[in-house]
């Protein structure tokens, strides 16, 4: 099989707006990179409806618009823009080898990883069909659409914790479905939602269906201990049991927390490999946002301007 053979100065593994942001500064910088968007072009934000917390869209916008934005602007300064997937790479050699779709390899000066996170979810058919239309896995990007009305969240770390105090700030009540008698959170966040007026926590709970047709109005839980059912009234329901960075394939030369976010030099983009960069949310368990994942894109480009430089300068 002939396997095609290419150069890259900057390489660009991941579409979203840290992807997009690392392509646009990359170019403008003269260094013809080369993105591939992987198997969600745009990343979270195509299942993203209204996204009203980007600086520059007074009126919001939808994300899957907003990414077909970032797209125009990367290619409007000469990034090639790809459909494929990064199958495989070797980053103990230099330029680094990268195989694209198991047959494409690509020799890449320097290599920015922005291959985001995907968000947990329970796996329920009525959660999968009534995704953007109530259900989220981000208060912070969707809890303001819920206003004044009741909601539900399920999860028991910290970022539940968080995310129901959040939503308590904007909702009438928040049901937070716990499916153990214990919670995973610090004990800290633990009391902050246990004493919390708005919430109410619902133990040994665990959900069974999404309610609705067009949009969510309720909830279907059982008691895992009693079996007990009950239906509650609400309009928006919030995933927040995790987030998978999709790092796995960096993994035998990338170093990596416990749960696969990519460390980076603090203060930089850096990966403990010389010419790979991580930008946005393979590298960010904290914050996850896409102004945040944009942020960290233009300094991926920086960075890797700035490696090259040093480069020919030896």
């Amino acid at each position: 099989m002939n396997q095609e053979i290419e150069r890259a100065k900057v390489l660009i593994i991941g579409s979203g707006p840290a992807g997009y942001t690392a392509a646009i500064y990359a170019a403008r910088a003269g260094m013809s990179p080369i993105l591939y968007t992987g198997g969600q072009p745009g990343g979270q934000l195509t299942i993203t409806n209204d996204v009203e917390n980007y600086p520059g869209y007074p009126d919001g916008v939808m994300g899957p618009e907003m990414m077909e934005d970032f797209r125009k602007q990367a290619e409007r300064f000469g990034t090639s823009v790809r459909y494929g997937m990064v199958t495989s790479v070797d980053f103990n050699a230099h330029p680094h080898t990268v195989i694209v779709d198991d047959q494409i390899t690509i020799h890449a000066d320097t290599v920015i990883i922005s291959t985001g996170a995907s968000a947990k979810w329970l796996g329920i058919e009525s959660e999968t069909r009534l995704n953007g239309k109530g259900v989220s896995a981000c208060a912070v990007c969707d809890g303001f659409f819920f206003k004044g009305q009741d909601v539900a969240i399920v999860g028991a770390g910290d970022t539940a914790c968080e995310e129901a105090t959040y939503l308590s700030n904007i909702c009438s009540k928040v049901y937070m479905i716990v499916r153990r008698d214990v919670m995973r959170a610090s004990q800290i966040m633990q009391n902050r939602v246990i004493n919390n007026p708005k919430i109410e926590i619902l133990w040994n709970t665990e959900t069974e269906e999404i309610l609705g047709d067009e949009e969510v109005r309720g909830v279907r839980v059982i008691n895992n201990k009693t079996g007990e059912k009950r239906e509650i009234a609400i309009s928006g329901f919030f995933v927040a049991i995790g987030h998978q960075p999709n790092t796995e394939i960096f993994k035998d030369f990338i170093h990596m927390d416990s749960s696969g976010y990519i460390k980076t030099i603090p203060g930089t983009t850096k990966t403990n490999v010389e010419g790979v960069f991580a930008c946005g949310d393979a590298q960010d368990h904290v914050y996850r946002q896409a102004v945040t994942a944009a942020g960290t894109g233009c300094m991926a480009a920086l960075d890797a301007e700035r490696y090259l430089a040093s480069q020919e300068n030896h």
